[in-house]
């Protein structure tokens, strides 16, 4: 089922509204308290996300840390995700769908042509690239990244497999900055594997002001 662009953009006006095309790409910055919602708007459809100190970029996204101090191996509501200086960068305040990927890193052009035997122009890589380099940052800040509605199992004997995604359409993520912050993400183009259902779609990506109640995450 398909459901209209627009229509799960809703509920609260938001600072900056847009829609992600298959393979586009976003950035923006965020100040402490505003808040970052990640809409899946057809289902199974995988974002890459690294985010950056504002202040500092090179205090970025420790997706070590993050996993030790959550002690998960999935990214879901209730999680903080962790910079290289173990400061809170963002706190995930609402997750409809439950699993969000901290193993499988981003696609690039060299792996897809190693794993798939195919070669194509874009990646969430080269997403990456083009998007640092708005914010005067180069391909080596490129660091491991969340894979949000992207599911990646494993077993206790370490095997690990992308599978098919398990968010629906309109299942969203809600971030809070807990700190002035540079967030950016690809909204996968990847059609070799299950991440984005062999078949990528739209997202909607939203900045929203801070809460006057915290206690409404939406």
């Amino acid at each position: 089922m398909t459901l209209d662009s627009q229509a799960v953009c809703r509920n609260i006006e938001p600072i900056s509204r847009e829609i992600v095309e298959p393979g586009g790409r976003w950035s923006g910055r965020l100040e402490t308290g505003q808040r970052l919602r990640i809409v899946d708007v057809e289902g199974q459809q995988a974002v890459d996300f690294l985010c950056y100190s504002a202040e500092l970029p090179l205090d970025r996204l420790n997706v070590p840390n993050t996993v030790k101090l959550n002690r998960s191996l999935y990214v879901t509501e209730g999680c903080t995700l962790y910079s290289d200086r173990a400061r809170k960068m963002f706190s995930v305040i609402k997750d409809t769908c439950g699993f969000h990927d901290t193993l499988a890193g981003c696609c690039s052009i060299e792996m897809d042509l190693l794993r798939y035997g195919v070669r194509k122009k874009t990646s969430c890589r080269t997403n990456f690239v083009a998007e640092l380099a708005k914010w005067s940052m180069s391909p080596s800040d490129i660091v491991s990244n969340i894979n949000f509605f992207m599911r990646v199992k494993f077993d206790d004997a370490g095997q690990v497999e992308i599978a098919p995604g398990v968010s629906k359409a309109g299942d969203y993520v809600v971030l809070k900055a807990e700190m002035p912050v540079i967030a950016m993400l690809s909204n996968c183009p990847q059609d070799s594997n299950p991440s984005a259902g062999f078949q990528p779609t739209s997202i909607c990506v939203e900045v929203l002001p801070p809460l006057a109640d915290e206690g409404t995450a939406t």
